[in-house]
């Protein structure tokens, strides 16, 4: 069994919505940035691992999808395996390819998400989202929901938005309830993502707002306003994983670049009760990373989480142990988390910012911690990276993500 994996190369489109580009030409784009990056060619590449969630649904591509964008940009005769898991789907392609080169099977594997929203047809794109959650139970799944957030008064919810915007409103209230948590603090979370994104190229949204232009914004599900949730988009992102024996391939310059994995957990969650907040699924995976990695949350000098909305932010730098439970709001508002502050989390602009074109996000998250830690990401950087952690989490059972996903990254030479 190979002892270490790396991120030789990295590649992404920018996020947006981009009506006349094909899931294909994202791949295509993403791809050969990636493997510009690592100094690689596809030939070079011994099996691939391609996440998506809709095209199935959205576009009739019902089957191998992966086969179809993978085999023109010159991907033949290996294996190449498809990823569904919601929106941790990217991350599971990275942890799927990981397991396959520490099990000996390849030394040069692929890990690509993709994902296009912009489509015409709105009631598809809203069934979509609707089937991350069992579609056999969801009026009780969303009553449940709903329960924890009681005593909280809820105007009532605006304008279009997915099923998933009111799983977090509900999520919000709950810590509202438990721990005090206040609008101005979530609103703290956006404003911060959307200063960072300013300096990303790769975002969907470039606009700084403050505090009180969140607030102020149109509200979704209580206590979201607009910019504190993320948006449709479309793109793709890549990463090329090696052993030590695929970076001597591909020689100098992938090793000299190249980020080790040094964890990476991907796990469902278990019963528990509905206000047990620490045995919450990512919790319990961020736990199982630190223990892989052999470091503790104080060894992390910056973050990627799963943002889709700002709750979703402070609800898992809870979850990551970089702040205590019931004081991500406060540390959030204290400036902990932006830029220059204890642990900066998102300074790519999170999901808020970036957009969240589902199966690419998690491999987004790679892109932005390996740009930080080989000290390549300009005005956004932050100084001295050493270790860095993301979470990606998608679809709901229960009271919590479906699937969760956590991973630590080392610098070179770390």
């Amino acid at each position: 069994m190979q002892d270490s994996v790396y991120v030789a190369g990295v590649g992404m489109t920018r996020f947006a919505l981009l009506p006349g580009r094909t899931v294909k030409q994202l791949v295509r784009e993403a791809v050969s940035a990636c493997l510009d990056d690592a100094g690689a060619r596809a030939a070079d590449v011994e099996a691939a691992f391609f996440a998506n969630v809709g095209q199935g649904l959205l576009e009739g591509q019902t089957g191998t999808p992966g086969q179809m964008a993978l085999r023109p940009l010159g991907f033949q005769a290996i294996p190449i395996v498809n990823v569904e898991n919601a929106c941790a789907s990217g991350m599971t392609a990275l942890h799927l390819g990981m397991a396959q080169v520490r099990a000996g099977m390849a030394d040069i594997v692929l890990a690509i998400g993709a994902e296009k929203l912009s489509v015409e047809d709105v009631a598809k794109r809203d069934a979509l989202f609707a089937g991350g959650m069992d579609v056999h139970d969801r009026d009780a799944a969303m009553a449940r929901l709903a329960a924890l957030g009681a005593g909280i008064s809820v105007p009532p919810a605006e304008g279009e938005r997915s099923v998933f915007m009111d799983m977090y409103g509900c999520w919000a209230r709950a810590h509202m309830a438990d721990f005090g948590t206040t609008r101005r603090q979530l609103a703290a979370i956006a404003a911060k993502n959307h200063g960072h994104s300013v300096d990303n190229p790769y975002c969907q949204f470039r606009r700084a707002f403050t505090v009180d232009e969140v607030l102020a914004a149109r509200s979704l599900s209580y206590p979201l306003t607009v910019p504190m949730c993320s948006a449709y988009s479309d793109g793709a992102a890549a990463a090329l994983l090696c052993s030590a024996e695929g970076l001597r391939r591909l020689g100098d310059a992938a090793r000299a670049g190249a980020v080790r994995i040094a964890a990476s957990v991907l796990q469902t969650g278990s019963d528990r009760d509905d206000r047990d907040w620490d045995r919450h699924v990512t919790r319990l995976a961020a736990d199982r990373a630190y223990d892989q990695a052999g470091i503790g949350p104080d060894a992390i000098d910056l973050a990627e989480v799963h943002d889709a909305t700002a709750f979703g932010e402070l609800l898992n730098v809870e979850n990551l142990r970089l702040a205590a439970r019931g004081e991500g709001g406060p540390a959030a508002e204290r400036g902990d988390f932006t830029l220059g502050g204890r642990v900066p989390v998102n300074v790519s602009g999170g999901l808020e910012s970036r957009g969240h074109p589902l199966a690419a996000t998690g491999l987004a998250q790679v892109h932005e911690l390996v740009t930080q830690l080989r000290g390549r990401a300009g005005p956004r950087q932050v100084a001295r990276a050493r270790h860095a952690m993301l979470e990606n989490g998608g679809g709901l059972y229960g009271v919590e993500d479906a699937a969760a996903a956590v991973a630590i990254l080392a610098a070179p030479g770390a």
